[in-house]
């Protein structure tokens, strides 16, 4: 990632913490008036946009350094971290709501204001879904993880704000206020959801589990693309490391190809491999040489050492290019 998209990611994370400072605040407010426990759940949520934005301001700092000896692939791991953090921080913030929803119902508070109550919170609703959305487009812009996890965390509090609202007016108009810590319980039944999702991301990241969409476009924009001399690619795999992607995969040549031969069909491959995304990767590829087996799969026309004609044109899958053996046909 070059250094002006850094810093643009980073601008735009800081300048989402700092109006999540400002919506925490009257989202405070609000609960100080009302001393509401559906509202106070929305607080906290905000309490935890903010720690967990802060914390992403640090791990998109830290994944800016270069490679290293080191860290020869990057530092880009952290923003799996930060996307984990955040994911903690929901799931706790949803577990002191819950309590404190069922504490309430054997020591009641007095609900005031709702009036009050109903205007802020329709104001920090709106304004965390604005926030929201704008983050999760620069995050498909610029290949973020921080800040699409940031984006979609910000719209689902929007929405949650929207329910409490709901849940507000229902109090409001019915007067029954025990309804505030059903609302309350709800609510945080909710954002855990949220949280877990986070810490699912950020597990699955940071143990380098296959992304098969992206697996699956590489190939489909291989196979359009192929070259007769490239008798099959296995053995593919990636890893991110934040917002750069490394991809690995062994390529099955002509045996009797050159150095420089084998060398220019593997950069023809990194080329398309690099078109096939929106954003650049980095290639890995191991050069096989092929085998009497390969033959029958084999379209090059002038092969000077065939050994089988040739049988089937073997499309490129997800599942043949992932697998680490070279390709055969079905009956092999």
């Amino acid at each position: 990632m070059s250094a002006t998209r850094e810093a643009k990611i980073l601008r735009i994370q800081q300048v989402a913490v700092s109006l999540g400072v400002v919506i925490m605040l009257v989202k405070f407010t609000a609960y100080y008036f009302t001393h509401s426990n559906t509202i106070l759940t929305d607080a906290l949520e905000g309490m935890v946009n903010i720690v967990a934005g802060s914390f992403a301001v640090y791990s998109l700092i830290l994944s800016s350094k270069p490679k290293d000896i080191d860290h020869p692939y990057g530092h880009g791991k952290i923003e799996f971290i930060a996307t984990g953090f955040e994911g903690v921080l929901i799931v706790l913030a949803s577990v002191l709501i819950i309590a404190k929803s069922v504490l309430n119902f054997f020591h009641p508070e007095q609900i005031h204001h709702l009036e009050l109550g109903v205007i802020l919170i329709i104001a920090t609703g709106i304004a965390n879904y604005v926030i929201g959305y704008f983050l999760e487009r620069k995050a498909k812009e610029y290949n973020s993880l921080v800040l699409d996890a940031d984006g979609k965390h910000l719209q689902s509090d929007g929405y949650i704000s929207l329910a409490i609202l709901i849940g507000v007016l229902v109090i409001w108009f019915t007067g029954i206020r025990m309804l505030d810590n059903l609302f309350a319980i709800a609510a945080g039944l909710f954002i855990s959801y949220t949280g877990l999702r986070l810490m699912r991301r950020s597990l699955s990241g940071i143990m380098d589990e296959t992304d098969t969409h992206i697996i699956t476009s590489i190939v489909s924009y291989l196979n359009t693309h192929r070259r007769d001399s490239w008798i099959d690619i296995h053995n593919m795999r990636e890893i991110q490391y934040g917002s750069a992607l490394h991809v690995d995969c062994h390529v099955t040549l002509p045996y009797y190809f050159t150095l420089e031969q084998t060398h220019d069909e593997i950069d023809r491959i990194e080329k398309l491999i690099n078109q096939s995304g929106q954003f650049p990767v980095e290639v890995f590829i191991h050069p096989d040489p092929c085998i009497p087996i390969c033959c029958k799969l084999c379209q090059l026309s002038d092969c000077p050492v065939r050994q089988h004609p040739f049988e089937k044109r073997v499309e490129w899958t997800f599942i043949n290019v992932t697998e680490n053996r070279k390709h055969q046909l079905d009956n092999e």
